[in-house]
């Protein structure tokens, strides 16, 4: 019986002190070691628009189909854009011939100028020689007076000649083709093409559709998704620690990852950084007082923080965004730490063959 109970003892103090020590290693690790299993693979998702309106024509991919920069994914109805492109081929014709005019106009302006220049010198002559002789007295007052005004008149005509010679450069502008109306037209004849070119959407990098939904048939409206884009080589992993899981966090932490995806196999990461912030904690200008939270619970839940991790090579294609993981950290240069660290990822990714 004595056996017996100094046995149960034995057993009891042994589990007390195993949880103890169990413990102890869960407190100190979570700040050494921290391992996480909320942690996800992240990538960008593009959303594919078009830039013009119109019906869809044609649709040139299948879902989860693997597409390169510059392929084409769907087609929008051109006939309209063609017809504008026409259009505006014409006005810049119509722009050309308005500056042939105006060139024409430039020349008889000059002319103009000319005509009045001479006419002007003339009547200063004309005036100069009286006025001589109104001095001498040899000329009446009214003479006078009337050669001043036919000078004054000649002057105000060439002024008005080279103002009007003037008007007509500055809408040629510096060069042939620089006036304003050929601009104008030009511009209004790039935005036509452009809108056309638009007609055809294009892949923006090496990637693959998925979700697809589009049809032949749906309309298409300015800046409206249509289709669901996602890079190649877009992929991370966002980990989320709790705060004080990341405080000794550095450069020299190092990373490994367990996808639930692939049990038994471990992947080594390179952190790349660290959220500043959640959107818990955000605020904005309102007008309204502080909103003040209430817990009642007597221990609160721990904050977490995001932690990105990316790889130096390429991840398991099979992988996909939402796909779910467990990270460990741990500091490189401690030998022990990082022990621990592997045996705990190692252990978790050998039990993602049951669970």
């Amino acid at each position: 019986m004595q056996t017996a109970e100094h046995a149960f003892r034995r057993w009891m103090q042994s589990l007390i002190i195993l949880f103890i020590v169990l413990l102890g290693y869960i407190v100190i690790a979570d700040r050494y070691a921290p391992l996480t299993t909320e942690s996800r693979v992240q990538g960008y998702v593009i959303q594919i628009a078009s830039e013009v309106s119109g019906n869809v024509i044609g649709v040139q991919v299948e879902n989860n189909q693997q597409v390169s920069k510059g392929d084409s994914l769907f087609t929008i109805d051109k006939r309209k854009y063609q017809l504008a492109v026409n259009k505006a081929n014409v006005a810049l014709e119509q722009a050309h011939e308005q500056e042939s005019a105006l060139y024409a106009k430039v020349e008889a302006g000059d002319a103009n100028v000319a005509t009045t220049q001479a006419a002007f010198d003339n009547a200063s002559s004309e005036y100069q020689r009286i006025r001589q002789l109104a001095g001498k007295k040899l000329v009446s007052a009214s003479l006078l007076d009337s050669s001043l005004a036919n000078n004054n008149v000649s002057l105000s005509n060439l002024h008005a000649a080279q103002q009007e010679r003037r008007a007509l450069r500055v809408q040629l502008g510096t060069s042939p083709g620089q006036s304003s109306m050929v601009r104008a037209a030009n511009n209004s004849l790039e935005q036509a093409e452009l809108n056309l070119s638009h007609t055809q959407i294009m892949a923006p990098s090496d990637g693959v559709i998925t979700n697809l939904q589009l049809e032949v048939g749906s309309t298409a409206s300015t800046n409206q998704p249509l289709m669901t884009f996602i890079p190649t080589g877009s992929l991370w992993i966002a980990a989320d620690f709790r705060e004080k899981a990341v405080a000794l966090l550095d450069e020299g932490t190092a990373a490994l990852v367990a996808f639930d995806a692939f049990p038994g196999e471990v992947y080594s990461l390179k952190i790349q950084s660290r959220d500043f912030g959640v959107a818990a904690a955000q605020q904005s200008p309102n007008g309204q007082l502080t909103n003040i939270e209430t817990n009642n619970r007597w221990v609160r839940d721990a904050q977490r923080v995001r932690v990105n991790l990316v790889s130096n090579i390429a991840l398991p294609k099979q992988l996909f965004i939402g796909s779910r993981a467990t990270v460990v950290l741990y500091p490189r240069d401690n030998w022990l730490w990082a022990l621990l660290g592997q045996a705990q990822i190692k252990t978790v990714s050998f039990l993602h063959y049951i669970y």
